[in-house]
């Protein structure tokens, strides 16, 4: 069987020129990166703002295995089906980060005939955004310290500073730190600490600001920490946002490429979704809209995570109304859920699949609740039989929600034709009646609460003395009308990875809460989870080389 990146090396990929042409990309829009890959200019925008915008299709899934369930492989798949179907879609995907790519997930440009490409570029370090996410985010660090040492104007006590410094790779060593040692010519000692790239707020503003000057206005609202007058200090305050916002200019501008069958790709923005919002950016989904018939898009981990955070932050932010919703599920992600070790995920278990599957129910029952048409796909695997996928179209038939066998995987394109039908008849035969879970004036806590309850299944929600001072000192400060987005893990409904299934009734720890007022919305941080992730006890960076040739193996 070949690897991805096998697969990927034998693919025909035309020039991005001729990408950009298949897309209706005029050639002053595009500025190449080499041969293969392409930012695309904010003028664009000006000159498609009468074109009539395509159908909105969002891909999210059910809780995943550890080793995720092909979401990202089944939008690419979906978007070659559609058009081989006739129809012209666009893909729009987050960029991949470092830290799975290395980690234990590997890389997130899709897999076997479902791959965006050039691969290997995507994977690693593409055109640059997330490195300039990561400059920009420490940029405003070193300035913080240097405007303590050089005087303070700005009063900031260094006890209350909330701004982390970011790497794009997982490193468990650098969570908590201490900065300044080796005397008064290094600045102050403090404690300090790094997260991983894409849950840096400054990656959130990348993918929610409009154009430039939106993400200028965002990036001055940052709030790094607070003065001895417990009075907020914003990286406008201290001279910041504009070098910032220099070193993004180029990041904001949404990236094209292709997948293995020449479908023009928008890849843009890469928030992880159990600890961001989990959502590529507004400015590609917005473009594909103008230059498809059918935009498809994903958004990360279970609906529970990604989708919740698509409808309820992205869509509220930029006015987005999605027409229909594909929700991924696997064989094995559903035995997962019904408590089968990884051994035996290969062995046919009726049983297992009935009780896993109430999983897949609650998240048809969470996104029912936003009125979005929903078609269930189930992602082929070669040691699923016939008895379960029939047991998986069964059982869907009772849930009222259209479902296809998809093995995009497998057979590209064409596998995906049954999952491209099912949505073409769902765009042009059911209605979207579109809402958002909660409004902007419901109070910070009941906001927690309604997800955590109405999503997740929760009795109770519990919080902390940390999370309960955070609140009200963000609402004090009058940031109370913002969304939540809620960090937790993406192996559970609930806060506790190992409660698989669905479970009930129990009860969720809110640990503290977050103010993002650059970004536009509040991180609530529930049990223990983390925003710089360490690697496993295999990395994926162990099976990663180069040859004399500069040929590259082991990426997946």
């Amino acid at each position: 069987m070949k690897t991805d990146i096998q697969i990927a090396d034998e693919c025909n990929m035309l020039k991005i020129t001729e990408i950009a042409k298949r897309a209706g990309i005029a050639p002053a829009f595009i500025e190449p990166y080499g041969f293969y890959k392409a930012k695309i200019n904010d003028a664009i925008f000006e000159a498609l703002k009468f074109k009539k915008n395509g159908k909105l299709v969002l891909v999210t899934a059910i809780n995943p295995t550890p080793a995720g369930e092909g979401k990202t492989t089944t939008t690419i798949g979906l978007a070659q089906g559609l058009n081989r179907l006739g129809k012209n879609a666009i893909v729009a995907l987050r960029e991949p980060s470092l830290g799975p790519c290395m980690g234990l997930k590997g890389g997130a440009a899709g897999g076997g005939y479902s791959q965006v490409v050039p691969m290997e570029d995507i994977n690693l370090h593409f055109t640059g955004d997330i490195h300039a996410i990561t400059t920009a985010n420490n940029l405003l660090a070193s300035m913080i310290d240097n405007h303590i040492h050089q005087g303070n104007a700005c009063n900031i006590d260094y006890r209350k500073i909330t701004w982390k410094r970011s790497l794009d790779l997982n490193d468990r060593a650098l969570r908590d730190v201490i900065v300044g040692l080796g005397g008064q010519i290094n600045g102050y000692p403090r404690e300090d600490g790094f997260q991983i790239s894409v849950a840096s707020e400054v990656m959130a503003i990348l993918c929610l600001a409009e154009n430039l000057m939106d993400l200028k206005k965002m990036v001055g609202n940052i709030i790094v920490g607070y003065t001895y007058d417990d009075e907020p200090v914003t990286a406008r305050d201290i001279g910041a946002d504009g070098a910032m916002t220099v070193l993004l200019k180029d990041a904001i501008k949404p990236n094209l490429v292709q997948t293995l069958e020449n479908t023009p790709a928008l890849i843009h923005g890469g928030p992880f979704a159990n600890i961001a919002h989990g959502c590529n950016s507004i400015k590609a989904t917005k473009l594909a809209l103008k230059l498809g018939d059918i935009a498809v898009t994903e958004a990360g981990f279970g609906a529970d995570l990604g989708a919740e955070k698509f409808f309820d932050i992205k869509c509220r932010k930029a006015g987005l109304k999605p027409d229909a919703v594909v929700l991924v599920a696997t064989i094995r992600s559903l035995k997962h859920n019904g408590g089968v070790q990884k051994a035996d995920w290969g062995k046919e278990n009726i049983e297992a699949l009935e009780k896993g599957f109430a999983n897949l129910e609650k998240h048809v029952e969470n996104l029912k609740k936003y009125g979005v048409p929903i078609i269930v796909t189930l992602n082929s695997f070669v040691t699923d039989t016939d008895a379960e996928v029939e047991f998986v179209r069964s059982r869907c038939k009772e849930l009222d929600v259209e479902f296809a066998l998809s093995k995009v995987w497998e057979k590209g394109g064409e596998g995906g034709i049954e999952l491209a039908q099912k949505v073409i008849d769902t765009l042009e035969n059911k209605k979207s009646d579109f809402k958002l879970l909660y409004e902007d004036s419901l109070p910070i806590e009941d906001k927690i609460k309604k997800i955590a309850t109405e999503i997740y299944g929760a009795g109770e929600v519990t919080f902390l003395p940390k999370a309960r001072k955070d609140m009200e000192r963000i609402e004090k400060m009058g940031y109370s009308n913002l969304p939540v987005c809620i960090a937790k893990t993406q192996y559970s409904l609930s806060d506790n990875p190992k409660a698989l299934g669905r479970p009930e009734g129990f009860e969720v720890t809110v640990k503290s809460i977050k103010l993002m007022a650059g970004a536009g919305f509040v991180v609530a941080l529930l049990g223990d989870i983390l925003t710089m992730p360490g690697l496993p006890a295999h990395p994926a960076a162990n099976d990663i080389d180069i040859d004399e040739n500069g040929v590259i193996t082991g990426l997946f």
